[in-house]
């Protein structure tokens, strides 16, 4: 196995912006790390059950990804849309209510969001899987890729809680863009 090409594909693919990290941010701006890290614990133990699932289902999902990319991509593209209202209409000086900055948020967040499914679905079969069989191989892989899921995950509640007092005060601004990042990744979905 080609260890540095697995490990750029792992980085590139959870450092990157996607659906989950600007959800991050927005939380830490709005309720807090303490809040954001809840999310993040969610989106971590659901990025590690993909990759199981991933691991597990390897040959039946390539049999029926066809179906699965679309349902994926339709229930994707409405829940990106959906946090994407959300984030603009939220008003951050009423940070009473919150139903994005759950840890089940962040867990079902992963089976949502299309970037994570097609990693999951792409990584163990191509760096792990032709070279290595036994299952404690595989599962420290998986352990290995969740841990730098989580690792890009607390990275951006830490860039968001640097970041926090610059972000508040452009709040409106910083809420539309991150908005807008959202509807170009439920739009990208389908290019």
């Amino acid at each position: 196995m080609d260890l540095t090409s697995f490990l750029i594909y792992c980085m590139i693919a959870t450092f990157t912006p996607g659906p989950t990290n600007i959800v991050i941010l927005s939380t830490v701006n709005r309720y807090g790390a303490k809040k954001a890290m809840k999310y993040s614990y969610g989106a971590t133990v659901g990025f590690g059950l993909l990759l199981v699932f991933s691991a597990l289902l390897n040959n039946l999902l390539i049999t029926i990804l066809p179906k699965i990319l679309i349902a994926m991509q339709v229930i994707g593209s409405i829940y990106m849309l959906y946090l994407a209202y959300l984030i603009c209409k939220t008003n951050s000086s009423n940070p009473t209510v919150n139903q994005t900055a759950t840890f089940l948020s962040g867990f079902m967040m992963q089976f949502l969001n299309p970037k994570v499914v097609l990693f999951t679905l792409t990584v163990i079969p191509t760096f792990i899987m032709p070279y290595y069989s036994a299952a404690p191989a595989i599962t420290l892989s998986i352990i290995a890729i969740t841990l730098i899921g989580f690792l890009a995950f607390t990275t951006w509640v830490l860039f968001g809680t640097i970041f926090k007092e610059l972000i508040q005060k452009h709040n409106r601004i910083v809420s539309v863009a991150m908005a807008i990042l959202l509807v170009y990744a439920a739009i990208m979905i389908w290019i």
